[in-house]
């Protein structure tokens, strides 16, 4: 979590993260899992493309991670210690951070979500992250509701490594620079009173 805090920069005012790995979904089930409860087969999709008997395969990863952890303990730490890995861990620490500068956070997916969630506790200490994209991975969708977040963009991407972010940052760059070029009333020359 340190290692996530302490690569933003000094000069960081917007913060995109992302994973790049093999078996992130599976772990970002299990951190879900683990937080909300439910049934594992609830929180698992086919990641990158697994068939049926490889689904069933990463439900029974996570029960069986979740018999050994019993009981399970919520707090964030000891989610990430118990299903996290090092990498949802660094991305848990550099939402938090961002948190603690007022950064705002684009999330990329799933795992990213789940990671983010597991450091911070309180559902509205997420209110300063956004939600990428809506991966197919049925669990994003469970964990998408319980966060109250609807996510920027919705194209079905399995990938992730930042790509759904940077798409929907260019949507975040393109609001911005509405807002700022935006005329005002007065400066369009607009009579605010005609209704018609």
């Amino acid at each position: 979590m340190n290692a996530g805090a302490d690569a933003i920069v000094d000069r960081c005012d917007y913060l995109i993260v992302g994973d790049m790995g093999i078996g992130n979904t599976t772990a970002a089930a299990a951190l879900c899992l683990g937080r909300f409860g439910a049934d594992a087969k609830g929180w698992v999709g086919p990641g990158m493309g697994v068939d049926d008997d490889g689904i069933v395969h990463k439900v029974a990863i996570i029960e069986k991670a979740l018999a050994r952890q019993q009981p399970v303990d919520d707090h964030a730490v000891a989610l990430l210690a118990a299903f996290g890995g090092h990498e949802l861990a660094a991305i848990a620490g550099a939402v938090l951070a961002a948190r603690a500068r007022s950064i705002p956070v684009m999330l990329d997916g799933f795992s990213t979500a789940a990671a983010a969630l597991s450091a911070q506790g309180q559902l509205d200490s997420l209110d300063h992250a956004m939600i990428a994209h809506m991966s197919p991975e049925p669990g994003h969708l469970r964990l998408a509701v319980a966060l109250r977040k609807v996510p920027i963009i919705d194209l079905k991407m399995h990938l992730g490594e930042a790509s759904g972010a940077a798409v929907a940052t260019l949507l975040v760059r393109a609001a911005c620079a509405l807002h700022n070029g935006m005329a005002t009333f007065d400066e369009a020359g607009a009579n605010r009173n005609n209704t018609s």
